[in-house]
């Protein structure tokens, strides 16, 4: 698995993005807080891509909030690329990085409808856990998005 920084609004990316967005506002409405190629291109976003023998198998993106705190955003992996590892190898090298810059805190905010039931098992197997939404209210309705956060301790930050 070859990850790389790159660029959201690149063309071998527009697909798997449309995917994803048209994914998740189906499900989640309104809800549904996906960035767009536009919003994964500001400067305070990092975005990967996740090949496998050439061709693209997923991507996922780091925000920084501020000096101490990061967010994930749009993991995604590519249709035929489930279940290989993409979401795992994608993940991990987000948690890294967020170690390298000394974030003390990696937050993220999913769903909790089935469709999120494989990602949600994946964050929470590198110790993500629910917390609260990022606003600061309580996470709730099933469609409604939620917080889950990984506090990094001082010996592995």
């Amino acid at each position: 698995m070859d990850i790389r920084q790159d660029d959201p609004t690149a063309p071998y990316v527009a697909d798997l993005l449309a995917h994803h967005l048209e994914e998740l506002r189906s499900v989640m409405g309104e809800h549904a807080q996906a960035l767009d190629a536009s919003s994964l291109s500001a400067s305070s976003v990092t975005f990967w891509t996740a090949w496998h023998n050439g061709a693209l198998a997923g991507f996922g993106a780091l925000k920084q909030l501020d000096d101490t705190h990061g967010e994930v955003k749009s993991m995604r992996a590519a249709p035929t690329a489930r279940r290989t590892g993409v979401g795992r190898a994608i993940l991990d090298h987000i948690v890294a990085e967020a170690r390298k810059r000394g974030y003390a805190r990696l937050s993220l905010e999913t769903g909790t409808a089935p469709l999120h039931a494989p990602a949600i098992s994946l964050y929470r197997s590198v110790g993500l856990c629910a917390v609260r939404r990022l606003s600061g209210e309580p996470a709730q309705p099933v469609h409604e998005p939620r917080s889950v956060e990984v506090i990094f301790s001082g010996s592995s930050a």
